[in-house]
């Protein structure tokens, strides 16, 4: 048998489920415990958000539900992550709004469910790597963009403005609401205040409650005993249904399909970015390693299973996926109990959801929006090199005020465009290594990476070097390095001779880098470092008190032999 016979063997190995993975391991009571517990809690703070996510985006609540429930069981039973959380998400809001708007509910579920096998065939093409070339001021640009639009679209119920349809246009929106002000009523506005002043509270002083189900019982109770008169979804949608829907295929014509093509790459791209980052916070937050191409399949099978009970598109959420992370999940069964339980909230809970105030779930919302901003990292990249802030700044003003794709597209391409002027100026450019580091599997030992004159190094130091342009594409490789070395060193050296240029991103994950030795006790040494980019790494607030900059290897090698390093001299 050729040595070649057993790698394209194992290929299946990259799409096998993490679930999978945990049972080959062994998976005991305890561990079933714990993720109970993850689960449950989880799905109570999941239970407001799927609610407020699907008004948001034009549906009504129970299908935010069925989403959460649906989609959200299939990414964890089938995903490539241990700890991800699937549901509807903020990044959808804004293409889901216009597609129903565009061609009604029905069209909706046909381009999710277009999306979804557009996940798929790029899972099983193998691109899911391919997504880390997306250039983080692209990223921080629409999804900055989005949540203004969300927090825009909030403003008529925090109000209590009386407006029959709310275009989807986000000039048109404040036309429309500069219109109706004088329908503005006080109930709501205090309801609403109430609402926010509380999230806040709990997330000052008590933040392992879940504030946003906190104010939606509150505003129920309050409409159900008191009798406070205010909008509630069951004023405006009826009451919830209490069990899923059969699944039904939805209709299909060529006419419609070539119709929604752009609206469906458009979901199927934002699902697979999302699911993605997603899953690297939680590699980081864990220490393990997820399956990038077995993600995007387990996405695809979700948003094509949630498009045939009449849900909405769904993805990895960031933020539940850190909750998971938190309560102690040990494994994917904590994600599939998350969305049992929403189920049985669904069974027992829906005849009382029609007395929650819209005015409460306008603010969830308002905070869904907040967090999604990300101020710090729209300030942070504001002073990275004009190129990367232009990006930010037209990816940004294309998603409010043009459309989502749009900016994606431009983008994008304002990116490449600007890759390739910095590669222009670039020379002596080479590399050894591959951009990408592909996916490996849990039935294979992960090969070994020979570094800079190992044999030679004192004890306890490491050493890497960096080749070539530190740019977005290849980012995501110096996070893997530590991993890799399989221990935690006393001083790790950094050479960085041939790198001519750094991006944003490429500065953020050098950031984020040091953050992560100097929290496991390792010193680092940036050696060799270029004036440019050493000038960038400065412009992009590098902390200084927990890094060291040498003027050549065998300088840095002198600076890792003294224990502890100097606090003060950079060797410039």
């Amino acid at each position: 048998m050729s040595g070649e016979q057993p790698a394209a063997f194992r290929a299946w190995h990259l799409f096998v489920p993490k679930l999978i993975t945990v049972l080959r391991q062994g998976y005991s009571v305890a561990s079933f415990r714990h993720d109970v517990i993850a689960g449950l809690t989880v799905a109570v703070v999941a239970l407001p958000l799927a609610m407020a996510l699907a008004i948001a985006s034009g549906a009504t609540p129970d299908k935010g539900l069925i989403t959460a429930v649906v989609a959200g069981f299939v990414i964890s039973a089938l995903g490539g992550s241990r700890f991800q959380i699937g549901g509807p998400t903020g990044a959808f809001v804004v293409v889901v709004f216009g597609v129903i708007a565009e061609h009604g509910y029905g069209g909706l579920v046909l381009a999710t469910a277009m999306a979804g096998l557009m996940l798929i065939a790029a899972g099983l093409a193998r691109l899911g790597a391919w997504i880390k070339y997306i250039p983080e001021p692209v990223v921080t640009g629409f999804t900055t963009g989005i949540a203004v639009i969300i927090f825009s679209s909030q403003i008529k119920d925090l109000l209590g403005l009386s407006v029959d349809a709310l275009p989807a246009d986000f000039m048109q929106q404040w036309q429309v609401y500069w219109r109706a002000l004088d329908s503005a009523a006080l109930l709501p506005m205090l309801l609403a205040g109430a609402s926010l002043t509380v999230i806040l509270l709990l997330r000052r002083w008590v933040p392992q409650a879940p504030g946003f189900l906190v104010v939606i019982v509150g505003g129920a109770l309050a409409v159900a005993l008191f009798g406070v008169e205010a909008p509630t979804i069951g004023s405006r949608f009826g009451e919830i249904p209490r069990t899923l829907p059969m699944p039904v295929l939805p209709d299909i014509s060529w006419a419609q399909v070539k119709v929604l093509l752009p609206s469906a790459f458009t979901i199927a791209f934002l699902a697979g970015v999302e699911s993605l980052l997603s899953a690297v916070v939680a590699d980081g937050m864990t220490g393990r390693r997820h399956r990038s191409n077995c993600e995007l399949v387990a996405q695809g099978v979700a948003n094509v299973s949630s498009s045939l009970f009449g849900g909405l598109p769904a993805t990895g959420a960031i933020a539940r996926t850190a909750t998971n992370i938190r309560s102690g999940a040990h494994s994917p069964v904590a994600g599939m109990l998350h969305a049992l339980f929403l189920l049985l909230f669904m069974l027992v809970l829906s005849p009382l959801t029609k007395y929650v105030p819209m005015a409460c779930l306008a603010a969830v919302l308002v905070m869904v929006a907040w967090n999604m901003s990300d101020l710090d990292r729209f300030r942070h990249l504001m002073r990275a090199p004009p190129g990367d802030r232009l990006i930010l700044l037209v990816t940004f003003g294309l998603t409010v005020l043009v459309d989502l794709t749009v900016a994606i597209e431009v983008g994008v391409v304002l990116a490449a465009i600007l890759f390739m002027h910095r590669m222009a100026g670039a020379v002596a450019i080479h590399s050894h290594a591959p951009l990408i580091q592909e996916d490996i599997d849990d039935f294979g030992r992960p090969e070994s990476d020979v570094y800079t004159r190992r044999a030679e190094l004192p004890p306890g130091v490491e050493a890497f070097e960096l080749r070539g342009p530190f740019f977005f594409g290849v980012a995501n490789r110096l996070g893997e390095v530590l991993d890799r070395i399989g221990h935690r060193p006393r001083v790790f050296i950094l050479k960085m001779r041939e790198v001519p240029l750094i991006d944003a991103t490429g500065a953020s994950a050098l950031n984020e880098f040091i953050s992560r030795c100097h929290r496991d006790g390792t010193a680092v040494i940036l050696a060799e470092v270029a004036r440019p980019v050493r000038q960038t790494l400065s412009d992009m607030g590098l902390p200084g008190d927990r890094v060291r900059f040498a003027r050549s290897f065998e300088h840095a090698l002198e600076m890792a032999a003294g224990s502890p390093l100097p606090s003060s001299g950079d060797g410039s």
